[in-house]
């Protein structure tokens, strides 16, 4: 066989090449511990040698050792451990057996996830303390497919100890300084060609450096003109995409402020007005406020401190029009409030500020109304009676650290209630005063959650549009559900879409609205998805990202569709097969080519030192 050295060269020879060869030390087993069957199959470097068309010669001298001739003749041996109790039976012979490897292979199954933390908390440190800070290449092999994949979604928390996760076997490579492969299967592409381009990597500049040190040892004064491995680089960090931050109490702060759609008016005993609010936003805190607006009846309410609250403090004048009749051509005036209590009415300002700001500065309407009353006993009963009308409109509500703790009389920070309550109105008839009509279904909502919270919305009901005199309002260019799903991120301040797809349409919903920070977290999403898709997956997926690209431009995503640029050029080699690629334009096909990874310059330099490396097979025997 050419290339291979004759068995009768003798000691000599031997000797000669025990400089130039390579040692590989493989601890664990790439299957689960409670795999059965499966015995009979080969492991992952015994596959890679069996395969590889470096090897010329393979030999078996005991069941845990291999040996073989690679790249023209250079010996290479290989001991494998499967069984990680070495390390606790014989720590001599394992620390002289990791002491002499010129490379360490980790494998480990990714749905033993037990095996994975006893390595990682007893063995990881055994094999640090052996290797003695030397710098030895280390490639960690995560073996298999998951059998139960954890919930991807960026709002979601889900049960991730099933199995061994992606980021878990980065941070153990990132502790050796190793190299992280994930093969979800051994055959042919990842044993050959994704692990096997890894290890003769390695092998290769193993063999390189132990021929720089031979050469130094013996003073020559002739270079060695060897063709070197290429240098892969790093490809382009992608673009990073930062979230806003919520201004949902501001949103509904604003609204009190401004009193867009006010459908209810406060009046002291005297008529005179004090302040007009919105019943939503009261009833979403109180049952009181659903008491006074028949939102419940008094048979609903368990609590009769809730009815006497409601009936000693405020009183509806039944002379004003309530409801609003289907199809009036003007809205009805707000419901009249009489305020019994003067006191109580002297500081109903303050009180609702603190409503509309979220509720959750308790300190400072104490503050605020001690200044203005200047009496500890009347600033006592307005607490009181605070206390009394913020109790949490059903059990849903109940927050041990909130509005329970009102009773003690101390000052408590009270947590948000409109991104939980104002839920109890969203898609239903209660109050509502505008029903969209999309693909002949209808929806309710109510004018001053929109007004609050959407910009185009508020223009569209207070300004010289037809919708601002109309109860049924058309909606088009959407579907139902992702006009469900816009409302509900309206009224409840979040959202979680079922699919990338699912999320672009939400996003070119919340572009039409104007609702940057909803566009913002659909952008998150989908980048969030894309990034934990593997490659594999990403080969196979009917998903056409070209096809995201394109709506994201359209509709003015700038963040997105630069990121999926950059996510195109550096996965290039997947994406440069698909048939979508061609949809690219002239200008993004030139910006993917000029950011592509790897790049052709590197592409080129692999495939002459591949043509090198073979070509040396018939050129030395001990290379």
């Amino acid at each position: 066989m050419p290339g291979v050295m004759p068995r009768d060269v003798g000691a000599g020879a031997d000797a000669r090449c025990r400089c130039r060869s390579v040692s590989i030390v493989a601890l664990g087993t790439e299957r689960e511990a409670s795999a059965s069957g499966s015995a009979g199959q080969a492991g992952l470097v015994r596959s890679y040698l069996r395969g590889s068309g470096l090897v010329a010669e393979l030999g078996s001298p005991a069941p845990s050792r291999l040996r073989a001739r690679i790249l023209g003749g250079v010996p290479l041996e290989v001991h494998e451990c499967p069984r990680w109790d070495i390390f606790d039976s014989d720590w001599y012979t394992s620390r002289s057996l990791i002491g002499g490897a010129d490379i360490i292979v980790i494998k480990y199954s990714v749905n033993d996830k037990t095996l994975f933390q006893e390595i990682k908390d007893s063995y990881v440190p055994m094999i640090k303390k052996a290797l003695n800070h030397c710098s030895i290449p280390v490639i960690i092999s995560a073996i298999g497919a998951r059998k139960n994949l954890p919930c991807t979604c960026p709002l979601c928390t889900s049960d991730r100890g099933s199995c061994v996760t992606t980021s878990e076997g980065l941070q153990l490579a990132k502790e050796f300084g190793a190299t992280y492969l994930e093969l979800h299967t051994l055959n042919d592409f990842y044993i050959q060609k994704y692990f096997g381009g890894v290890l003769e990597y390695f092998m290769i500049q193993s063999l390189n450096q132990k021929s720089s040190e031979k050469m130094k040892k013996r003073k020559k004064t002739q270079k060695c003109h060897r063709v070197q491995p290429p240098q892969l680089e790093q490809p382009e960090k992608l673009p990073i995409l930062k979230g806003e931050a919520s201004h949902y109490d501001s949103d509904m702060h604003n609204l009190l402020f401004c009193c867009q759609c006010a459908d209810v008016a406060f009046y002291s005993e005297d008529f005179s007005k004090v302040m007009e609010a919105h019943k939503v936003i009261l009833c979403s805190v109180s049952q009181v406020f659903m008491l006074l607006f028949n939102v419940k009846s008094p048979a609903d309410v368990h609590d009769s401190s809730i009815v006497r609250t409601a009936q000693s403090l405020f009183a509806v004048d039944t002379g004003a029009r309530l409801l609003v009749p289907r199809g009036a051509a003007e809205p009805s005036p707000p419901a009249r409030v009489i305020v019994k209590d003067s006191v109580f009415c002297s500081c109903l300002l303050d009180i609702l500020h603190f409503i509309y700001s979220g509720a959750c500065q308790w300190e400072r309407l104490e503050e605020d109304i001690k200044k203005k009353l200047k009496d500890s006993e009347k600033t006592e009963h307005v607490l009181e009676k605070v206390k009394c009308i913020l109790k949490t409109p059903g059990k849903v509500h109940l927050n041990p650290l909130g509005l329970n703790n009102l009773r003690d009389g101390s000052s408590h920070q009270i947590k948000q209630l409109y991104n939980t309550s104002l839920r109890l109105f969203f898609n239903t008839p209660v109050l509502a005063d505008v029903i969209f009509t999309i693909q002949g279904a209808t929806v309710p909502a109510h004018r001053a959650v929109l007004v609050a919270r959407c910009e185009v919305m508020a223009a569209m009901f207070n300004g010289n549009y037809l919708e601002a005199n109309s109860i049924l309002v058309p909606v088009y260019g959407v579907s139902k559900d992702t006009f469900l799903s816009f409302l509900e991120y309206l009224y409840t301040d979040s959202c979680c879409p079922a699919s990338i797809l699912q999320a672009m349409s939400l996003l070119i919903c919340a572009e039409m609205y104007q609702v940057m920070r909803l566009q913002h977290i659909c952008e998150l999403y989908i980048i969030t998805q894309l990034q934990s898709m593997p490659s594999r997956e990403l080969a196979t997926t009917s998903l056409s990202i070209v096809s995201l690209l394109k709506k994201a431009k359209f509709h003015n995503s700038d963040c997105l569709s630069t990121w999926l640029l950059h996510f195109i050029a550096t996965n290039y080699l997947i994406f440069s097969q698909k048939p979508e690629f061609q949809d690219l334009s002239v200008e993004e096909r030139n910006f993917v080519e000029m950011h592509r990874w790897p790049s052709n310059m590197y592409l080129k330099q692999l495939a002459e030192y591949r043509n090198y490396i073979h070509s040396q097979k018939c050129h030395c025997a001990v290379m």
